[in-house]
């Protein structure tokens, strides 16, 4: 479904509609993606050769209060759907400070032979999320190289990068930061840095878009993956909640240079199911997304602790 949040569109609207969901599952999980003990989100999946590549976050259930908030493990795949996992962590927390509680949304952006993995460290004490990067040429012997982006006074965590590039050729990093609305109760928001390279240096830019006072995403907002195509609207299937953080996935669309929205749903894309147990939490997070012959496919997870792919069709309503 399309919305009325474009300013000035000139493109037909757009629409897109759940063609099929399926199941994501790893070696060491079972047949219902449960990885026994641990959490699985944020599953960051791309191609590389005839192959499919993930990065996930991974997190025991309980988490302990000495634990790390996430460990990021890669893993490759022939389906896009079963994937074998590295016994080794791509990514894990610390020695710094600045990641040593937990290392968490991976997103890869290819740069030449290099692979960038821009990542949420989790501070010491867990104080602060920032954005930082690692590079290696390939997933499992990855360097740690610096913090990215760390959130300005006022602003809380910042994390769950998505990086796009426009048709002026700079940069945009999309990010999910907190910010307090009313004395005691903070939301989540996306903002916006711009850079002429990946390496930065990063200037922050307005908000790229906000809450709708009433709709399905009325106080929380998260980025979500990035899908181009040529002569197209740049198309972001982005999370948004309502403030009992009720996650469902939407989509926005903006123009060649991120500079305006010209499109949005109005309802959700993708609404999760009824959690299986009481203490379930009732959430849909999309992470990423290829744009394959058969549709497009979504990664996403369910309940913060299963990974799943929908299939979407991209509806001609010329």
């Amino acid at each position: 479904m399309s919305g009325p949040d474009a300013a000035g569109a000139t493109h037909a609207p757009l629409a897109f509609a759940v063609l099929a969901h399926h199941v994501v599952t790893l070696d060491a999980a079972r047949s219902d993606g449960l990885l026994s003990g641990f959490d699985l989100m944020s599953p960051y999946v791309w191609r590389r050769d005839a192959a499919y590549q993930l990065l996930v976050r991974v997190l025991p259930n309980p988490l302990g209060p000495d634990d790390a908030t996430g460990i990021i493990y890669a893993g490759t795949s022939r389906d896009g759907l079963f994937f074998e996992m590295a016994h080794d962590p791509a990514i894990v927390p610390g020695p710094e400070d600045v990641d040593a509680a937990g290392v968490e949304d991976p997103t890869v952006v290819r740069s030449g032979e290099q692979v960038m993995v821009f990542y949420t460290g989790v501070e010491k004490g867990r104080a602060r999320g920032s954005l930082l990067v690692a590079e290696g040429r390939d997933i499992t012997a990855m360097t740690k190289r610096k913090v990215l982006l760390q959130a300005p006074e006022g602003e809380g965590n910042i994390k769950e990068a998505t990086v796009a590039q426009g048709a002026d050729g700079k940069y945009r990093l999309f990010y999910e930061y907190a910010r307090e609305i009313e004395p005691g109760r903070a939301a989540s928001r996306i903002g916006m840095a711009i850079a002429d390279s990946l390496e930065g240096p990063w200037t922050v830019a307005d908000d790229p878009f906000t809450v709708r006072d009433d709709a399905w995403d009325n106080w929380h907002l998260s980025t979500g993956p990035m899908l181009s195509r040529a002569g197209k609207p740049n198309v972001m299937f982005y999370n948004g909640a309502t403030d009992d953080a009720r996650w469902r996935i939407g989509w926005i669309a903006f123009d060649e240079n991120y500079t305006q929205v010209v499109d949005r749903c109005v309802e959700p894309l993708i609404v999760p199911p009824p959690p299986r147990l009481r203490s379930g939490i009732d959430i849909a997070f999309a992470a990423s997304c290829l744009d394959e012959h058969d549709g497009i496919h979504l990664y996403y997870s369910l309940e913060d602790r299963v990974l799943r792919r929908a299939t979407i069709g991209w509806l001609v309503t010329e």
